[in-house]
């Protein structure tokens, strides 16, 4: 009589990774404690610095928003300081003295009393974040097998939602407890926070990927320049995108659309939802294979999303408008899933030299720059009328869409058989 034996216990555990998406997670522990620490520090105090400035220090809200704007202008030449710095010493260093800079600049909140020391504050700060990830994208390829690259990247972005989600969380119930005095623990902690992160990194054994084998002529040197320039112009419709849910949405339901003020933190919940949950799943099932494709899918999502946004106020919807403000939410989170780990897959790999210290610098140039002139971008654009905004990111989209084809590596395989 034969007796059927169960499989394997060992390859259970196997089938859960591939359906949800997941990379191989054993061995990583340390790795990825520290992602969800450092977004956690993120999510805890850094959206909540002007409050902190206005009504702790009470300083007028105009001159706090100068200084910020000021000390985070000032911290964009680091991108291509920590890019030098990356090739010198390898991503590893450069990220732990990245979180041990946020750290200095979060403690610093506490000794500043005029607007110059908050631009001091946040020059700190936004130098540790610029530093953070010019190196952060090289230290996946020293510290994960090449062929999970983007289920990295999409695992990496649903710890950034899940750490800034209840980072977010625990300072509001600090501020609903105990008001403004909450600031100063939280402040210290956060800094904490950064610092352990920083001992997380420290402690991980990292691996630097081959060398790739393309040749280095100068007509291809000068091929892999243009494509790589086309990949951070791309790359920006993306930064505003995300730039969107931090600065447009809020202004956009209350002002255009007269919804209450919750509306915006609604939506902002399910995207952070669906990021954080699905980001695998999706990246692995739906996604397009090829990035360059992925990111095509991804930006004409995008596009859609930001029509479905609009069009609320191009049309009375009475109480519809609920219906297509969620629907242009999911759109612009299943689009934000496409985009993000494919576009950080080609950044690191898209030239032989993507993953060094000055392309992944002028990488995160492109998110420096986006994210320090999408306020008075959006805003303006919101007062030109309420749908501008959402036409010009739209019409940007859509450019991208167009460009992404040309996201190729060469064949490198028949240019070795063609110099034989």
């Amino acid at each position: 009589m034969t007796i059927a034996v169960p499989p394997d216990s060992r390859r259970r555990p196997r089938r859960r990774p591939r359906t949800l998406g997941l990379p191989a997670l054993r061995g990583h522990g340390l790795f990825i404690t520290g992602n969800v620490i450092d977004s956690l520090g993120n999510g805890m105090l850094l959206p909540l610095g002007l409050l902190y400035f206005t009504a702790v220090r009470g300083l007028a809200p105009a001159a706090v928003g100068v200084a910020v704007t000021a000390g985070q202008a000032l911290a964009l030449p680091v991108t291509f300081l920590a890019g030098h710095l990356m090739d010198r010493v390898g991503p590893k260093p450069l990220v732990v003295w990245a979180n041990v800079f946020s750290a200095a600049g979060f403690l610093s909140f506490l000794a500043a009393r005029e607007p110059w020391h908050v631009a001091v504050s946040y020059l700190l700060v936004q130098a540790g974040i610029n530093a953070y990830f010019t190196a952060q994208r090289t230290l996946i390829t020293h510290v994960t097998a090449p062929g999970e690259r983007r289920a990295w990247f999409a695992f990496t972005s649903s710890l950034r939602n899940v750490g800034l989600a209840v980072g977010s969380g625990i300072a509001a119930l600090a501020l609903a407890v105990s008001g403004d005095g909450a600031f100063i623990w939280m402040i210290a902690a956060d800094a904490a926070t950064y610092l352990l992160a920083a001992t997380c990194f420290a402690t991980l054994t990292t691996t630097p990927p081959p060398p790739d084998g393309e040749t280095s002529s100068q007509v291809t040197r000068s091929d892999n320049a243009r494509r790589y320039l086309l990949l951070v112009t791309a790359n920006i419709p993306y930064v505003l995108a995300q730039a969107v849910l931090s600065v447009l949405i809020a202004l956009y339901t209350t002002r255009a659309l007269h919804l209450p003020a919750w509306s915006a933190s609604m939506l902002f919940v399910i995207n952070s939802v669906i990021v954080s949950g699905l980001s695998t799943a999706i990246t692995a099932h739906l996604a397009p294979a090829v990035p360059r494709r992925a990111v095509s899918a991804g930006y004409l999502l995008m596009a859609a999303a930001m029509a479905a946004f609009a069009a609320p106020a191009a049309a009375e919807l009475g109480p519809a408008v609920w219906v297509v403000l969620v629907a242009a939410i999911v759109l612009f989170s299943v689009a934000e899933i496409f985009l993000g780990p494919s576009l950080s897959e080609l950044s690191v790999s898209l030239t032989p030299t993507a993953a060094s210290g000055f392309t992944q610098g002028l990488y995160q140039f492109s998110w420096a720059l986006g994210m320090v002139t999408a306020p008075a971008l959006f805003t303006l654009l919101l007062e030109s009328g309420p749908l501008i905004p959402w036409g010009a990111e739209a019409a940007a989209c859509l450019l991208a869409f167009l460009a992404a084809p040309a996201l190729k590596a060469p064949n490198r395989h028949r240019r070795k058989r063609t110099q034989r």
